[in-house]
């Protein structure tokens, strides 16, 4: 299954605002494994950066004025994600913006049946825990030390390693036809499944190694 992890940057907070879309950042996922297939772009917001969202990204008002617009590369940007399911960390904020630039030219918005919020996964596997992208990663001891500001790309890249986590799968592993099989440790995430075989030892293979740490560990461990 393909799926993007997405992330954007604004000029701030609300869409209702007038506020747009500084920076689009994806990263394609095929069953979890990353791609070579990136999307990513720089805007011309044609609006200022209020200065609250400068402190988080960085962007100027001189450097994003010689970007694109938003409605020259949409169609670019649909086609990327069309398809597939995508994945942002507190979908609410991007989609706001993303479907109101989309409105603007007349397009179709992105459905919320296609997105998984991370936000509400780590909120439901950690209550009441700072579930921030960068709370995630000191939990997961994920090195995000590369990100002294908020960039599509580089948040791209640590909330896939923060997914995989979430959804408890740190290999992607073989999607196993056999579902009846009681080797099989299956986890249903969003109706999609993963498997992870386990490997039984057997009754000699025990005897064995019990025989093997009696010969060559001291007695008192017995």
């Amino acid at each position: 299954m393909k799926e993007i992890i997405l992330d954007t940057e604004t000029t701030g907070l609300s869409a209702k605002d007038g506020h747009r879309i500084v920076e689009i950042g994806c990263i394609e996922l095929d069953n979890l494994i990353p791609t070579s297939k990136k999307f990513h772009c720089y805007l011309n917001p044609e609006r200022k950066v209020s200065e609250k969202a400068f402190e988080v990204h960085g962007y100027t008002d001189d450097f994003l004025s010689t970007k694109k617009k938003f409605k020259e590369i949409a169609d670019d940007f649909i086609n990327f994600i069309n398809n597939k399911r995508l994945i942002i960390h507190n979908a609410e904020f991007d989609l706001s913006h993303l479907n109101n630039e989309l409105s603007l030219l007349g397009k179709n918005k992105i459905d919320k049946k296609n997105v998984v919020d991370t936000l509400e996964l780590a909120r439901d596997k950690f209550p009441g825990s700072s579930i921030s992208l960068d709370a995630l990663c000191k939990r997961y001891r994920i090195d995000n030390s590369k990100r002294t500001k908020h960039t599509a790309l580089v948040d791209c890249e640590l909330l896939y390693k923060v997914y995989i986590n979430l959804i408890d799968q740190k290999e992607p592993t073989l999607n196993f036809q056999n579902h009846e099989n009681d080797n099989l440790d299956i986890n249903l995430i969003n109706n999609n499944l993963y498997c992870k075989k386990i490997v039984k030892v057997t009754t000699e293979e025990l005897d064995l190694h019990k025989n093997y740490l009696k010969k060559n560990l001291k007695k008192n461990f017995f």
